[in-house]
């Protein structure tokens, strides 16, 4: 894997699991993710004055850093807050061949593959 594609996580707290299963799935249909993981959460946090104590659920996505940028960018048009929370995590070491994994699943070449089955028009 060349070091332009290193593999990045990408953080991003939803309102529901449905929701964070619907951008996930998204994300991997347009290959901007390899893999989108959902987990509960309970979020503590201040909102517009007030001290907020919710459920939530976690989003977390393994990408690439050349295709982390267009995937925080499709969250953001996808989200229900406001505000969403997109945390991009470099990892202090990936194991290399599934690093390897994920640059070939987001690649160019990959992408074109199912190209016909997704094509979006503008």
């Amino acid at each position: 894997m060349l070091q332009a594609e290193t593999l990045v996580l990408l953080y991003v707290p939803c309102g529901t699991k449905e929701e964070a299963v619907r951008i996930g799935t998204h994300l991997l249909s347009e290959r901007l993710v390899a893999c989108a993981n959902t987990f509960e959460s309970h979020s503590i946090y201040s909102w517009e004055g007030e001290i907020k104590s919710e459920v939530e659920a976690i989003l977390l996505c393994k990408t690439t850093s050349l295709r982390a940028f267009a995937a925080e960018k499709r969250i953001r048009e996808l989200h229900s807050y406001d505000l969403p929370c997109v945390v991009t995590i470099n990892p202090a070491s990936v194991n290399y061949d599934y690093a390897k994994w994920v640059a070939g699943e987001v690649s160019q070449s990959a992408r074109l593959v199912g190209a016909h089955d997704n094509e979006v028009t503008n």
